[in-house]
């Protein structure tokens, strides 16, 4: 049309208006503020804009410069007032037929999601039947991967807990298949948020959801930003149809799934309870302060000490915790009461053990079968598609060939893991394991307290049935509440440990045997002595000379000094021997008899004889025996 250079932009196109930025739309500007642009033609010059402060903003610009804006119907100068009122007036017209465009969409879009048949797509484990409805895959290994999800979710109670279990034994998870594969679903690695975006579906629990996402706008660098807030409460939906289709799971047991996730959320701090963590505290995540409403921290002084306390003084120096007291008696009077609870139940949960044991299948060695009736299946399939082939065509039976040997490749490789897992699978329990269960399940107490009872059970049994535990600190005792899951309470009390005082305290009897001890030996001399008593620490080991210095030290008690003994009169055994000079247990026959007067702290002691009470008896025996022969040889009366 003669001009002499023309500048096609087309960088927009696909691109929303609507708050999206617009780098074509930049570029003319830009073009326009350097005086470069003579006129700026478009098919509709209202729609060049898309929105009314961009629309606004050019015809300004135009008018600034001396452009002018051509489309189909005319040629418009912004500087003119007529065509520029024209202009903004068909801006606006334009506009508002966008918005009403817009407004019927949605509309559309609502009526159709009332009816339950709307579905931006459809989740994995469901397919869309032919009257626009969904039903549950007719795949068995898409469905046992399905419920295998919920039914570990349930047995393991964390999400995170459940993606490393499934990484653990290799399990694959089903997914939508890519745009270019042939198959409409495919077998992958589990993802930890394709596990939780599973878990959060409510389509699983047969509830048709609209509207669990709220959108809101913000503007951010001069743009409209839309922002989506999710994990919206199930009331406030713009529409929930309860048992719109068959579900994995029903519904109560979707929202307890939902809460359980919730309180595993740790970044929500003290408004949740907290997932299971490691550690002995069998109570974490479940008390509550009942002065500040804080929930209270776990911290271990110790390898096997435990104390609970408000974080108060944590978070502010200047005041003192409202509550502070020792984790193990705590925990031992809480797990009696949920036992005394659950006593009645354990009968029960016995038989359920046992039938648990006699009909469940290794969640391994199930999917490995579902995958091998697939594999066959693919095999199968290459075989036919390789006998309609002319043989002598090469171009296509070698590349059918090849997907028939990986087809069985595939199906040799499931066969060889399914029969390693056959010889590690657990045999059917006997009847020495079923009276075991029943005789565990009338001494609950047995069973809590065994070595092979993890932590983790017992933290997600009182979880089970434990909603919250307030506690109250009320002079030298503390008060729990305890409300249960079913609305019920129960006040229990709890004494306080005495400052300076702990459960890991040396007997009284021993500590009188190393203070009588310590007059006679070494601490080498007495830890031996007192371990071959069957003597222990407080913390249930044997006694070393580091040990028992420490306790003397503990209870002002002083070492054993070389001559000590002497210094106080006291002859050992083989002394008394060499002075009588006979053999030492014919001195020990002495004072078993009681004729020779002796002393001994404890049994396996040694023996400790006054010089007095020798020199008594040597003149006593003196008066009773003759006289010897010999002078050196003296007689003694013994039976």
């Amino acid at each position: 049309m003669g001009w002499g250079q023309v500048d096609v932009i087309d960088d927009d196109l696909g691109r929303s208006g609507s708050g999206t930025v617009r780098p074509g739309f930049e570029r003319l500007l830009g073009l326009l503020c350097d005086g470069h642009v003579g006129a700026v033609l478009s098919i509709e010059a209202s729609r060049l804009a898309r929105n009314g402060r961009d629309w606004h903003t050019l015809l300004e610009f135009c008018s600034v410069v001396g452009a002018l804006l051509i489309d189909a119907e005319g040629i418009y100068d912004p500087a003119q007032m007529n065509d520029r009122l024209l202009l903004g007036m068909k801006g606006t017209i334009s506009e508002m037929e966008l918005a009403s465009f817009r407004q019927r969409a949605q509309e559309a879009i609502k009526q159709k999601a009332k009816r339950g048949e709307l579905f931006m797509r459809v989740p994995i484990g469901y397919v869309r039947s032919c009257d626009d409805r969904i039903e549950k895959d007719p795949d068995v290994r898409v469905r046992s991967a399905i419920e295998r999800v919920f039914r570990k979710f349930a047995e393991l109670g964390s999400a995170r807990r459940l993606y490393f279990w499934l990484c653990e034994q290799c399990i694959d998870m089903p997914a939508v298949g890519s745009a270019s594969s042939s198959e409409r679903v495919a077998w992958k690695t589990p993802r930890y948020h394709s596990l939780l975006s599973l878990l959060q579906n409510p389509m699983y629990a047969g509830v048709y959801a609209y509207g669990r996402s709220k959108s809101k706008l913000r503007i951010e660098q001069g743009r409209k930003r839309v922002v989506r807030t999710h994990h919206r409460k199930p009331e406030d939906w713009s529409v929930m149809i309860a048992d719109n289709h068959e579900g994995y799971i029903d519904w109560d047991l979707y929202c307890h799934n939902q809460e359980l996730m919730a309180h595993n959320t740790n970044g929500r701090g003290s408004a949740v309870r907290g997932s299971v963590r490691s550690g002995g505290a069998l109570l974490s995540g479940l008390l509550r302060c009942g002065h500040c409403g804080a929930k209270l921290i776990v911290q271990y002084p110790g390898p096997t000490s435990i104390r609970y306390q408000c974080p108060t003084r944590i978070l502010s120096r200047e005041h003192s915790s409202c509550v502070m007291f020792g984790g193990l008696g705590a925990d031992q009077m809480v797990a009696e009461q949920v036992l005394r609870c659950l006593e009645p139940l354990g009968l029960h949960a016995a038989l359920k053990a046992i039938e648990n044991l006699q009909g469940a299948e290794d969640e391994r060695l199930a999917q490995k079968r579902l995958a091998l009736q697939r594999a066959g299946y693919e095999v199968s399939r290459a075989q036919r598609q390789y006998d309609a082939v002319d043989p002598s065509n090469r171009l296509v039976a070698g590349t059918l060939e090849k997907r028939w040997n990986d087809a069985m490749a595939v199906q040799s490789r499931l066969e060889e893991e399914i029969e390693v897992l056959m010889q590690q699978h657990p045999c059917a329990p006997s009847e020495e394991t079923k009276q075991s269960l029943l005789s565990l399940a009338n001494d609950l107490p047995r069973l809590w307290d065994h070595p092979a009872s993890s932590h983790d059970i017992r933290k997600r049994i009182l979880r089970t049935v434990l909603k919250e535990i307030v506690v109250y600190s009320e002079g030298d005792s503390v008060r729990f509440i305890v409300h249960w899951q079913g609305g019920d309470h129960t006040e229990l009390s709890l004494k306080k440990t005495p400052v300076g005082r702990h459960r890991h305290i040396t007997s009284t009897e021993t500590i009188e045997l190393i203070t009588s001890l310590a007059r006679q030996q070494p601490d080498e001399r007495i830890a031996a002595t007192i371990n071959r008593l069957g003597h222990r620490t407080a913390h249930g080991k044997t006694w070393t000379a580091a040990r028992v210095c420490s306790i003397r030290q503990g209870h002002g008690v002083a070492a054993y000094r070389e001559g000590e003994r002497q210094t106080r009169g006291e002859l050992t055994i083989d002394e008394v021997a060499a002075v009588l000079k006979v053999a030492p247990t014919t001195v020990l026959r002495l004072v078993r008899r009681k004729e020779l007067a002796a002393v001994q702290a404890c049994h396996n002691a040694p023996w400790a004889i006054r010089q007095d009470d020798l020199d008594d008896y040597l003149a006593a025996r003196a008066r009773q025996s003759p006289s010897a022969c010999n002078s050196d040889q003296m007689a003694l009366d013994i039976q």
